[in-house]
């Protein structure tokens, strides 16, 4: 849907501002400047304050949003929150107390992300992100694999089983391979494993870090395996841990997300500009943060993926779109890079490589610059369009588009399919009524 013309023209109002240009090379220059490290991987309640209470606490992807104004499919994953947690032993009590004990954060208030329902507990695994160029630290859930996953609202017992292991097993076996990997990024004697070199090289080889991560996985299951092994632990466990990355496909998107929120949280202490600092979905409303407007949400009724589904589904059976991993298409990859990934774009239904030019392309009409960290082969090794600029998104009606698992609206069925699906207008027009406002441009 395009903005009313009014919008339209106070975006190009805005436009005359040179001190708006200024801050947003700013945003844009310390975005990519980041240099996100993994550095471990622990128990939430030990990384995040705001879980390391007696408080039945559950953290969730997108903007703010009550339990009744949830999807089935997201209210599905915190049952198994609480089902794992040990906080009710069914899922009618679960559902009660989740109604009635459970505090919901969104990931993006705490530091952290997670993919589609985002669903974080105490007692989950989670992956900690230190950017070293200005100390501030990330976190994300780890990748379930496919199949039933609480992410997708699955939480029957194969789903909680493979918590507990992730937990107990593949949690714990990559902290000791990290801890190997060098001495001290985060404080603790721990250097980790640097992201940036890992997502550049994986966009050469036909990844866009949000729907395909088949190279940027199999470089990090390659990376950890000889570490797994000094590590001393069982041959058994080193075997089991390292089957499991090898066959996660998008294992490294959890990872990648955290990347692309470390890098994006210190843009917004510039405080100023009109670049967008995060998007992210929760089933009902699509958020966005911007520069110049510090940590206020701006939201719109989400929409709802389309592209292609599994043998059985179809589009009726879609769920609202849902998730943080937008953070990728903030960063300016996943859809925004589509070109990088030629061969996914069939898979999303989204045609084939004139397609993910041109989308790419479009992408770029709506950014304020590229990044030089992240070029792209099959662009003419431009980097990837990074800085989304809520004036040019009112300007031209072009919303960032957004690569992205579907997921089945029914709670423990999962994935069906997968596709792409805009940003919804609402959110940059009203971001844009309340920047003009802080620039002492009149809208009425």
């Amino acid at each position: 849907m395009n903005p009313p013309e009014q919008l339209t023209d106070i975006s190009r109002t805005i436009d005359d501002f040179d001190s708006i240009t200024d801050a947003n090379k700013a945003v844009v220059d310390v975005m990519t400047a980041g240099q996100p490290v993994l550095v471990d991987v622990a128990q939430a309640h030990t990384l995040v304050p705001e879980l390391a209470t007696d408080e039945k606490v559950l953290l969730h992807a997108g903007p703010p949003i009550d339990v009744e104004q949830m999807p089935e499919t997201i209210q599905g994953a915190c049952i198994g929150a609480v089902l794992f947690e040990g906080w009710a032993d069914d899922e009618e009590t679960a559902r009660r107390v989740l109604a009635e004990q459970v505090r919901l954060i969104p990931c993006h208030d705490v530091g952290a992300v997670g993919p589609m329902g985002g669903i974080t507990s105490a007692h989950m695994a989670l992956m900690k992100v230190v950017n070293t160029t200005y100390g501030n630290v990330s976190y994300s859930t780890l990748n379930e694999g496919i199949g039933k996953v609480l992410r997708f609202g699955g939480y029957d017992a194969e789903v909680i089983e493979r918590l507990a292991w992730m937990r107990d097993v593949l949690g714990p076996a990559l902290s000791r391979a990290l801890a190997l990997a060098g001495s001290g990024s985060d404080g603790s004697g721990r250097a980790g494993y640097p992201l940036t070199p890992v997502m550049a090289r994986a966009l050469t080889m036909g990844d866009e870090m949000h729907q395909r991560n088949i190279a940027a996985s199999a470089l990090f299951a390659r990376d950890m395996a000889p570490l797994l092994v000094r590590t001393g632990l069982p041959a058994a466990t080193v075997a089991e841990v390292s089957d499991f990355l090898a066959r996660t496909d998008q294992f490294f998107l959890n990872v990648a997300m955290a990347a692309a929120k470390a890098c994006a949280d210190p843009a917004r202490q510039v405080r100023a500009g009109s670049v967008v600092t995060a998007m992210c979905r929760n089933g009902h409303e699509f958020g966005i943060r911007v520069s110049g407007l510090g940590d206020r949400w701006f939201t719109a009724p989400v929409n709802t993926p389309s592209g292609l589904f599994f043998t059985g589904y179809d589009q009726s059976q879609a769920a609202p779109d849902m998730g943080d991993s937008a953070i990728m298409e903030t960063f300016g990859l996943g859809g925004m890079s589509i070109v990088a990934a030629p061969g996914v774009t069939p898979f999303l239904g989204a045609g084939g490589f004139a397609e993910a030019l041109a989308t790419t392309e479009e992408m770029a009409e709506v950014v304020t610059a590229h990044n030089p960290n992240m070029p792209i082969p099959t662009w003419n090794f431009q980097g990837a369009p990074t800085g989304i600029d809520i004036r040019l998104v009112v300007q031209t009606g072009i919303t960032p588009i957004i690569n992205s698992g579907i997921a089945s609206k029914h709670p423990g069925v999962g994935q069906i399919g997968a596709g792409t699906v805009r940003a919804p207008m609402g959110c940059f027009t009203s971001a844009l009524e309340a920047l003009a406002e802080v620039y002492g441009v009149d809208v009425s």
